[in-house]
């Protein structure tokens, strides 16, 4: 079966609210009309449009829909196992194989199901089963010296909630999130039970929080190593010398070896973010050799006498190069 993201087709995120379901229905239904639209494509993206209205204004028909998940569209998917359970398959005049059914196919026969008090054994509906919660996803963006140490977050979201009677509305809900220590980009932490809440007894969802580090303005990541970018004087690299590194728990200091080209990483082992069980990663200077902005009279004699008698030529490689294609 072929997931179609009724969201989308409406041009909205998941937790619209009714009113805002209808209202880009009747926009995009009147823009696509046939009647209307002169785009060949029109009328098969209105039966599209109508499609997604049908299922996402009703109440059950939504519920049942989020409890598929999130695909990509297109993407080939089968309905949970317990879906016969909970809502009862849609073609029930056939009983066509999931596989050889539309998406539509799956939410026809919900509301009528319910509007004829459709019962199962037992004399439950199919209304009054456990339902599990909605899982949310957040974005939790934090400073590098949060992943190092790790941190607490609060969080104010709205998001979608059922009433009594399965209408969906919108509600404020306030998160504490402790980031454990060795977070690292695109990890995602899960909050069990923080989602949204079950009904008739089911389990309430999960959180994830998605984590992101913001820009820091001396190092760069990867995974859980970093890199800075080290400057040196020339006579620096060229002498070498012992100088202090900032880290992320402190300074400390790093032996620059004699002859240090520019580009060359230097290694500070374990100096980078820590790891969620043990260790860390390691901290990379980078070196970038910088000329100063200006040369004193003095500065200038050193640096001619230092040309008449070096003969290090840092482009010979050029000729090397000319003499093979010749």
């Amino acid at each position: 079966m072929k997931y179609k993201d009724y969201y989308e087709v409406l041009g909205l995120e998941r937790s619209a609210t009714a009113a805002q379901i209808k209202s880009a229905y009747r926009k995009l239904a009147h823009k696509f009309h046939p009647d209307v639209s002169k785009d060949p494509a029109g009328e098969a993206k209105f039966k599209e449009l109508a499609e997604a209205y049908q299922t996402l204004k009703d109440s059950e028909k939504r519920i049942a829909y989020d409890r598929l998940g999130a695909h990509q569209a297109g993407q080939d998917f089968q309905p949970p196992p317990d879906w016969d359970t909970h809502f009862g398959h849609a073609a029930e005049s056939g009983q066509q194989p999931f596989s050889d059914a539309d998406l539509a196919d799956l939410f026809a026969g919900i509301s009528g199901n319910r509007q004829r008090g459709h019962r199962q054994a037992g004399g439950h509906s199919r209304t009054d089963l456990p339902m599990a919660g909605r899982d949310f996803d957040v974005n939790a963006e934090i400073e590098l010296e949060d992943a190092c140490h790790g941190t607490q977050v609060d969080l104010n979201l709205r998001v979608p909630d059922f009433d009594d009677q399965g209408r969906v509305h919108l509600v404020e809900r306030s998160f504490k999130a402790r980031i454990p220590k060795g977070a690292s980009a695109g990890q995602r932490l899960r909050l069990r039970g923080q989602g949204g809440k079950g009904r008739n007894g089911g389990p309430d969802g999960n959180l994830y929080l998605n984590i992101t580090l913001r820009p820091h303005p001396l190092f760069r990541v990867s995974g859980h190593d970093l890199f800075l970018d080290l400057p040196l004087a020339p006579w620096e690299a060229a002498l070498g010398t012992s100088i202090d590194v900032p880290t992320l728990e402190g300074s400390v200091s790093l032996r620059v070896p004699p002859s240090t080209a520019s580009g060359r990483q230097l290694r500070l082992v374990r100096r980078g973010l820590p790891k969620p069980h043990e260790g860390a990663g390691d901290l990379f200077a980078v070196v970038q050799i910088v000329m100063p902005a200006s040369l004193t009279e003095r500065q200038t004699v050193l640096l001619k006498d230092l040309a008449e008698v070096s003969s290090f030529d840092p482009r010979s490689h050029f000729r090397k190069e000319a003499q093979s294609v010749s």
